[in-house]
């Protein structure tokens, strides 16, 4: 008996197969990693992008205003108020409105949420604290080359789910900064 006990265990065929089983998993593991790092990756960039138009749908709103009779000194956006002087004219838009319909956020909560499907109350991503500075150029600036520009920053918080294996992890936070603005060519 002890005889066949050792040679079962010098045996070495089908030693490999736990091993294929093993190496298996462990790519299938790191293949699912990678699909949710894409995942991530695209939703945080999708929305960086809706947010870049939404500002420069801003910007684009002010360019009157901008640019309004005072070409060659490249004014600010800015209307006589009266014997006073100038008051800033400027425009900030709403530009969670134009985030809503361009990536399809509704608001839930204080928050702008977008839902996997019309169906499902599960959550693909939201955006919320948004934040817009914008910056006008200065009335008949001395140096029109130095001078600042109109520019417009927004600073928004993005949260996406993180799902995996079938398992819901810690939220993935992250800040977006986008900036746009004009820069004269003539």
């Amino acid at each position: 008996m002890a005889e066949k006990i050792r040679q079962i265990i010098k045996d070495r065929r089908g030693v490999s197969f736990p091993l294929v089983i093993g190496v298996t998993l462990a790519l299938v593991v790191i293949l699912c990693g990678i699909s949710e790092f894409f995942r991530l990756h695209i939703i945080a960039t999708g929305v960086k992008e809706a947010v870049e138009d939404a500002i420069i749908s801003t910007v684009n709103d002010n360019y009157a205003g901008v640019y309004h009779g005072a070409r060659e000194g490249y004014s600010g956006g800015y209307m006589p108020e009266g014997d006073e002087g100038w008051e800033k004219a400027v425009n900030e838009s709403d530009i969670y409105t134009y985030l809503d319909s361009a990536i399809g956020t509704e608001l839930r909560g204080g928050r702008h949420v977008k839902y996997a499907s019309d169906s499902s109350m599960e959550m693909e991503f939201a955006v919320d604290s948004l934040s817009v500075t914008i910056r006008n150029a200065p009335l008949a600036p001395s140096d029109p080359r130095n001078a600042q520009r109109f520019q417009a920053d927004a600073v928004i918080r993005l949260e996406v789910p993180v799902r995996f294996g079938g398992r819901l992890l810690p939220s993935m936070h992250i800040t977006l900064k986008v900036q746009a603005g004009y820069i004269e060519v003539f």
